[in-house]
């Protein structure tokens, strides 16, 4: 073992390591860190080194770190040690494979060619006075005789001793080799291996914001709840005299003797009928449609928005997720599993609009604030190479020119452009549908290809190689009619998944050039949000960093779509609060 940080650093110069080389890492609290050269070289340390180690490495060497997931991130980044780039083992598997489980069991075996069924299951803590599992092998090996992961290192008993560490850092090398082949053998999809680097990078930014949190101003959110649901109750009868107030202003536009449960939809249903309002269900965007036709529908929408203020962002929910610092802490994760988004827990990515008003800056800072125009057009544009389509995107509002091809307004060429990208062929705008079939053929046929794969359940890649598994038809254990409407909704998601998966790569990779090259004027992305970025950073530097932030979006659209056939535009504002952008 190697004692001293600098000695680490060191050995593993002297081994060759440079910049962008790959070093594999296993670091766990109380035991140290262990580090893996290229060449094999395995170097460690005590956990008192530890962190100083990584820093020395990561400033003298500037390697690419490989490890098994974010987990390893998240502890270097609570340690106050923060890398450049990495090879997230994890992220890389959802990248290739697909769906959200992403364990080291499960990654071993995909890669070794193993049943995924009946995977070793841990039977108990791990127990390091045993020298003999009962499958045969020695407990201190990770890999089985059967080849299988030992589900008790997997699951934790690689942690046990810098002997293990070391063990388990040489697995994550060997790992990340075995999936860079894979990678570079999938010829058909050659943005691959740039996605993963992406996707990578993507959770160590993740790391970070889940560590730096969101500024949010107390008094303010306070303030704004209060709005809603009125002062903070002291006691469970407060809180139910609120609610009875609440549901009172509703129901007093209901018929007399009226008595519904306002958070049953099925009672809210009734209740609509009651007053001649027939919906087939309760959605919010289907009640804004008849919001003018009775006072109790305006009303209950009113309501419901206190009830999701009252119950998921109120009062408890800051207590619970609100530091001492002034910063909103949640879990972000780079992958949602499904088309490739990020999300976060926390309530985060689904926050109220009127609570943004308590996001504000830090005394002596900013937010600059930048939100991609019409993302999801501009990508189909790019993946789908229609260029009669990339030629509108040269407009600010690349909606204007669609219209004028379709000889429609611009509120119908947008629906008709949506829809045919969300699968919507009937309502509003589905008349410009055959008019966008004959002016767009290249992405209409792009969208139509997905269509059919999800209906046949077929899975997809996204442009950037992501898989979107469509799953299993079992059409023999359904109804014909089930089975075409189950069809249909897959072929919907398949279209969407496409456009929507590739927006999220697009977005990925402009959010990890923003971490990048915003780290010199301290510059911190505090959210991520879809097609938004929330950057927050000192005064002095806010006009800077805004026009940063253009810089690194045309810096990653040529890198993403190098042709530069498609213009991607954003709308960027330095701010003081959330709520001052224009929407």
């Amino acid at each position: 073992m190697v004692t001293e940080a600098h000695g680490v650093a060191g050995a593993l110069s002297a081994a060759g390591v440079g910049r962008g080389d790959p070093v594999a890492v296993a670091h766990a609290a109380g035991v140290g860190v262990a580090l893996v050269a290229p060449t094999g070289l395995a170097v460690s340390t005590g956990d008192e080194e530890a962190a100083e180690a990584v820093r020395r490495v990561e400033d003298e060497l500037r390697p690419r770190w490989v490890w098994w997931s974010g987990d390893t991130a998240a502890a270097l980044v609570a340690s106050g040690t923060r890398v450049a780039a990495c090879w997230d083992i994890a992220a890389v598997h959802r990248l290739v494979f697909g769906g959200w489980r992403a364990d080291p069991g499960r990654v071993w075996a995909t890669l070794q060619g193993l049943p995924l069924a009946g995977l070793p299951a841990t039977r108990g803590q791990p127990d390091l006075f045993s020298s003999l599992d009962d499958d045969g092998g020695s407990a201190d090996e990770p890999v089985r005789p059967d080849g299988h992961l030992r589900p008790d290192w997997a699951g934790g008993g690689w942690s046990a001793s810098p002997e293990r560490l070391v063990r388990w850092a040489e697995l994550a090398a060997e790992v990340a080799r075995r999936q860079q082949a894979r990678i570079a053998a999938m010829a058909d999809h050659p943005r691959l291996a740039a996605t993963a680097r992406v996707e990578s990078a993507a959770e160590l930014l993740c790391a970070e914001m889940s560590a730096d949190g969101l500024p949010l101003d107390r008094a303010a959110a306070e303030a704004i709840i209060g709005g809603f649901v009125g002062p903070r109750p002291r006691t469970e009868r407060e809180a139910a005299e609120q609610r009875g107030r609440r549901d009172a202003e509703v129901l007093r536009h209901a018929p007399a003797g009226s008595d519904f449960d306002l958070r049953s939809p099925g009672q809210v249903k009734s209740l609509l009928r009651r007053i001649g309002v027939e919906v087939p269900d309760t959605r919010a965007w289907r009640l804004e449609a008849r919001r003018d036709e009775h006072p109790l529908v305006d009303a209950l929408l009113t309501w419901r928005k206190a009830e999701r203020v009252a119950t998921t962002f109120g009062y408890g929910w800051l207590d619970e997720h609100l530091g001492g610092d002034g910063r909103l802490r949640g879990e972000w994760s780079g992958s949602d599993g499904a088309a490739g988004r990020m999300t976060a827990s926390a309530g985060l990515h689904n926050m109220p609009a009127d609570l943004r008003g308590g996001v504000a800056a830090e005394d002596g800072h900013v937010l600059v604030r930048a939100d991609l125009g019409q993302i999801e057009p501009r990508v189909l544009a790019a993946v789908s190479g229609d260029r009669d389509l990339a030629r509108a995107t040269a407009e600010d509002d690349m909606y204007s020119p669609v219209a004028r091809q379709l000889d429609v307004d611009r509120a119908t060429a947008k629906v008709a452009v949506l829809g045919a990208m969300y699968g919507q062929t009937t309502g509003h705008g589905a008349h410009a549908l055959r008019r966008l079939q004959m002016a767009y053929p290249v992405a209409m046929a792009y969208l139509d290809d997905a269509d059919r794969a999800g209906q046949t359940s077929r899975d997809l890649r996204t442009y950037g190689g992501r898989l979107i598994p469509m799953g299993s038809t079992n059409a023999n254990e359904v109804s014909d009619t089930v089975a075409r409407s189950r069809a249909a909704a897959r072929g919907r998601y398949g279209r969407n998944a496409m456009v929507q998966g590739a927006a999220a790569e697009l977005f990925k990779l402009w959010a990890v050039t923003v971490r990048a090259r915003g780290a010199a004027l301290d510059a911190r992305i505090v959210l991520c949000l879809h097609d938004e970025l929330l950057v927050h950073t000192p005064v002095e530097h806010g006009e800077v960093v805004a026009r940063l932030l253009d810089d690194c979006l045309q810096e990653a659209a040529h890198r993403w779509a190098p042709d530069r056939s498609v213009r991607f535009v954003a709308d960027i504002s330095v701010l003081r609060r959330w709520s001052e952008a224009k929407d």
